[in-house]
């Protein structure tokens, strides 16, 4: 097996598992930014692996290959209203952050379980005929080498992903809306004597999570497990986490913080496809992730600065 095959495979089956990190990790970088700390992403991440797949499922037959793209707007949607209990929580009663984002992760699970044995009488769903495949990228996939790696069997949907990072890090660092976002997460007393409301901006950052989280379950549910079950998403909320205090809080950061968990994600799946690896426990390359995650924590996380008011309620009276 040559180099160029061993890296197209790695790239491709990369960028498939990095999406919905990609997504996720953004959202949460939003909410971050606004003031609100939200480890809910995996509970947001369960409902919207829920709703894609039953829009789906039901509409499939009449959308055809539109389906898992139309899903997304649907998965966004759910993200946005199972966000808000947070937002609300949060933001409207105070809360503590943590708490109420694990209320979101252990909420999220058996509430889906649930509504799939109602609707299936069973405890998963049927696999979905279509889902988030990979093609070749016309003219991109016809450059020597780089085609072969990149951009020949490549997961449009990854790409896409990779896309909107540039998009949404434009969004926060170079707009007036992303000004006043980062505002209220830095020093929300400042921002409120300029006239920017500090709730509105808290409420918009935690619903722009929401939507980005649902996205990333829906993404996950149609490109890596195609059906949903208890077990679909187990530990990606966690992972895009990393990947965003790794990426400093940063879109782009969190992107390629996302493609190096995505890697580590692939690995545990195309591992003995690879001669270096063929001689490693299945195991061991599936536990991969989720070590790579708590180290990378421990190295980088007294390292990375978030905003100053990140997880502070605010009080306006104060």
């Amino acid at each position: 097996m040559s180099i160029v095959t061993i890296l197209s495979i790695l790239v491709s089956s990369m960028i498939v598992y990095a999406a919905p990190l990609i997504f996720t990790s953004i959202g949460g970088a939003y909410s971050e930014h606004a003031g609100v700390v939200n480890v809910g992403l995996e509970g947001i991440m369960v409902m919207g692996a829920f709703s894609g797949i039953i829009f789906n499922l039901t509409f499939e037959p009449t959308l055809g290959n539109l389906t898992p793209w139309l899903s997304l707007i649907v998965a966004a949607g759910i993200g946005v209203l199972f966000s808000l209990i947070h937002a609300v929580a949060t933001i409207h009663f105070r809360a503590d952050h943590i708490v109420s984002g694990t209320v979101l992760n252990l909420m999220a699970p058996p509430l889906a379980v649930f509504l799939v044995k109602a609707m299936y009488n069973k405890g998963q769903t049927d696999n979905i005929k279509v889902a988030f495949g990979k093609t070749s990228i016309p003219v991109l996939s016809k450059i020597p080498v780089i085609g072969d790696i990149f951009f020949n069997n490549a997961s449009i949907i990854g790409w896409v992903a990779i896309l909107f990072s540039f998009f949404a890090w434009f969004i926060m660092f170079k707009t007036k809306f992303g000004l006043r976002l980062r505002s209220v997460g830095e020093h929300p007393q400042a921002a409120d004597t300029l006239g920017i409301n500090v709730y509105r901006m808290r409420y918009l950052g935690v619903m722009i999570s929401g939507a980005l989280a649902g996205i990333g379950g829906a993404i996950y549910a149609q490109s890596v497990s195609v059906n949903f079950a208890v077990t679909t998403i187990v530990g990606p909320g966690f992972i895009a986490l990393a990947a965003m205090i790794f990426g400093k809080w940063n879109p782009i950061g969190a992107m390629l913080a996302s493609l190096f968990f995505g890697a580590s994600q692939s690995l545990a799946v195309i591992g003995n496809q690879l001669p270096l690896l063929k001689g490693i426990p299945s195991i061991y390359l599936q536990i991969a992730p989720y070590v790579l995650t708590m180290v990378v924590l421990a190295a980088f996380f007294g390292q990375a600065v978030a905003p100053k008011a990140d997880g502070v309620n605010y009080i306006k009276s104060k």
